[in-house]
């Protein structure tokens, strides 16, 4: 017999803490200035896991999988608010060739918050017989409880795959390439290896990255944790808006160190030329999917608490039947995290890094059945496993900068230093 979600959000009483309501263990989460929605520790309803050697990009088949699973949900959703109603939390690769699952994952029950308006959904699986709509749900809506946070605890994390002279290596490659004319731009990652105690309450370190980086996204999804400041596309209501991140520096150590860093980042023509290609990568791949489209002409400076971004925001108006999913396939890879033309930097990457970047630089975020959702690119941030119970988990953290002609190996070195600053303080 087959089965169709029962999906019913009710307002509930303003919540402190969104995160104490999340699995110590496995959270999953999507936070932003206090607001956000967490999954409840409890069940999952569903999984979409897309794997390496599908027919279709894993954008698509996840994208077609949500549609049929969220097209007979019965929905009761009063509140029609940013992560109200049926909601999956997703993370995809960065590479279609990845060894790594792409994932969407609904939960049983969700806390959120948006603007001081706070709820609470539930979501449940019934025989498409049943004649319950979800608005009686009378003795069967579970009540939302929080736990404890565990014991504060540390992680050790140490150079892994790519060393630091490794990594200049690459970039001395990669600049070989760039003369010869093969491509403009790729973004070199490099890693960092270690562990974390076993039991380790990871949502401690979700707490950390959202509360130390507000203006950014911190997201927990499948055991890869961060914080992005960067937005790949946010849609609602059929309105899109995406921020490119491209060039970066870091802060000064006072306020006069600050100016200069700030002022040489807005005059650079390397960085000032990476922002560009960036975002009209961006704008090329939106076109074919919105009606209206527009990019301010100069990009602004985005200030972090550890460094300055070049920033351009994009907005522009859904034009045809598509999701933020859809937008997330057509916009994956941008030039901000891939390079220019994208396949030569996917193929340069592939050979100059000596790992499988897994989910990290790929998508992560929210979808709702409307197809609304909030999509950033996966950085600053760290992939966790498990060997076994009563194990260490294993942890893989990555940063990334990208290479232009002009780059210097040691300068790009240190951009990948003060990029793994938020994730490396957060796990010490």
């Amino acid at each position: 017999m087959s089965s169709r979600l029962v999906v019913e959000t009710r307002e509930i009483d303003p919540v402190e803490d969104l995160l104490a309501y999340a699995d110590p263990a496995n959270p999953l989460a999507w936070l932003r200035r206090g607001d956000g929605i967490v999954a409840v520790d409890g069940g999952i309803v569903a999984t979409i896991r897309v794997p390496a050697g599908t027919e279709q990009l894993r954008s698509q088949a996840i994208a077609t999988a949500w549609r049929d699973l969220a097209q007979d949900a019965e929905i009761t959703d009063p509140l029609t608010l940013p992560g109200t109603g049926l909601v999956a939390f997703g993370a995809l690769t960065f590479d279609e060739d990845s060894a790594a699952d792409s994932v969407l994952i609904v939960p049983s029950l969700i806390v959120g918050r948006h603007r001081g308006r706070t709820w609470v959904t539930s979501i449940r699986r019934t025989a498409s017989t049943d004649t319950d709509t979800g608005t009686d749900t009378a003795g069967v809506f579970p009540d939302a409880e929080t736990q404890e946070y565990g014991p504060h605890w540390a992680g050790t994390v140490g150079p892994g795959d790519q060393s630091p002279q490794g990594y200049q290596d690459s970039v001395r490659r990669a600049l070989e390439r760039i003369a010869a004319g093969e491509l403009s731009k790729v973004v070199l990652a490099r890693d960092l290896t270690g562990s974390i105690p076993a039991g380790s309450d990871l949502r401690r370190l979700v707490r950390a990255l959202s509360t130390g980086y507000p203006d950014t996204w911190a997201f927990a999804v499948d055991g890869l944790i961060g914080a992005s400041p960067e937005t790949l596309v946010t849609v609602q209501e059929r309105s899109v808006t995406a921020r490119v991140l491209a060039g970066t520096i870091g802060r000064g150590a006072d306020a006069d160190a600050d100016t200069e860093a700030s002022a040489h980042l807005a005059s650079s023509t390397k960085d000032l030329d990476e922002h560009q290609y960036a975002v009209q990568s961006v704008l090329a791949s939106l076109r074919p999917h919105t009606r209206v489209l527009a990019a301010s002409e100069q990009p602004f400076l985005l200030k972090l608490p550890n460094l300055f971004h070049l920033a351009t925001d994009v907005e522009g108006e859904l034009a045809d039947g598509g999701s933020s999913l859809d937008l997330v396939g057509a916009l994956h890879p941008t030039a901000a995290v891939a390079g220019t033309p994208t396949p030569a930097a996917i193929a340069a990457i592939r050979e100059l890094e000596p790992f499988d970047r897994g989910r990290y630089a790929g998508p992560v975020g929210w979808v709702d059945a409307a197809g609304n959702g909030e999509w950033a690119i996966a950085l600053r941030c760290a992939q966790f496993a498990t060997a076994g119970e009563g194990a260490e988990l294993a942890v893989t953290a990555y940063a990334g900068a990208g290479i232009v002609a002009g780059s210097d190996p040691e300068s790009e070195l240190l951009e990948t230093r003060v990029k793994f600053r938020p994730l490396v303080d957060a796990l010490a």
